[in-house]
């Protein structure tokens, strides 16, 4: 009988334990740092620490004074990316290097962890985490104020009828893959729509790329723009400016985007409905990136 009880007791315990872990809440940002110094010398040497550890840097860009964002990834990412439909969108990490208000430096990025369960990849990606931590530090996670649960950001809808991660802009069809590229690459260029090329990552034999943007105030409409976005959402003093950049999608002969309502809220989940700083304050944003998304990739936006 006690043999019995102390196995029940044993199972009651295991079950318990994995409650817990399914219940883990995960925040999308991971604040490596904050450092005093020179912003110049601060990205040097992340970029440094970064490729120390094995990450490939994909590119870099400034939105706006005082933000440094880089784009990184490995094979570990690109791996769990093919396994999916739209992994790919997970396929780079954000590396963002911002000056905060009290002039110290704030050395952050995208929690890997958070990216997987928001884009349904197969894989958690918590050794990209553990790598991420190794090379930049982890001093806490951080860009909600409770964070979200695995099953919720599997699902996740801000609001009702908003779109979920799968509800994604079809911006364009081409001949085919290589036609897809090669013309957004032309467009990007040109900076059609006030949307220039940031990096590109390809999978290898799986007909996708993934193109990161940096949308600018040359946009149709000026409520696309990075800074404008921005300047609105990302108020509070530890900056989330790894949400940027946006991305364009190219899985086989057709370009996608995630609809803003979606990418913007996994990134600023906590964000009130209206009010100062809110999501009515950029409510033009939606359909601005989206035509301005349209016009880059050489699509046409629908009557």
């Amino acid at each position: 009988m006690l043999k019995s009880r102390s196995i029940i007791a044993v199972i009651l315990s295991l079950c318990v334990m994995v409650a817990v872990q399914a219940e883990e809440r995960l925040k999308p940002f991971v604040l490596a740092s904050i450092q005093s110094g020179d912003m110049a010398e601060v990205v040097d040497s992340t970029r440094s620490k970064l490729k120390s550890a094995g990450f490939k840097i994909a590119g870099e860009y400034s939105p706006y004074d005082g933000v440094v964002i880089i784009g990184v990834t490995n094979k570990a990412l690109k791996d769990e990316a093919a396994k999916s439909q739209f992994g790919i969108f997970a396929v780079a990490q954000r590396v963002s290097v911002t000056k905060g208000k009290d002039g110290k430096i704030q050395v952050a990025y995208t929690n890997p962890v958070y990216m997987a369960q928001a884009y349904r990849l197969k894989g958690d990606l918590s050794d990209v985490a553990a790598e991420l931590g190794k090379a930049l530090g982890a001093k806490e996670t951080y860009g909600s104020e409770k964070g979200l649960t695995a099953k919720k950001l599997r699902d996740y809808q801000y609001k009702w009828l908003m779109p979920y991660f799968d509800d994604l802009h079809d911006l364009a069809d081409y001949d085919s893959y290589k036609d897809a590229v090669k013309k957004i690459e032309k467009h990007l260029e040109a900076g059609q729509g006030g949307v220039k090329e940031v990096y590109r990552i390809d999978l290898p034999g799986k007909e996708a790329t993934l193109f990161a943007v940096h949308m600018t105030e040359k946009t149709p409409d000026e409520c696309a723009g990075d800074k404008y976005i921005m300047d609105k959402i990302d108020f509070k003093d530890i900056k989330s400016s790894a949400h940027l950049p946006y991305e364009i999608v190219v899985r086989g002969n057709h370009a996608y985007a995630l609809r803003a309502e979606f990418r913007i809220a996994i990134s600023f989940p906590d964000l009130s409905m209206m009010g100062s700083n809110s999501f009515a304050s950029i409510m033009c944003a939606p359909s601005a990136i989206e035509e301005a998304l349209t016009i880059a990739v050489g699509g046409e936006m629908e009557e």
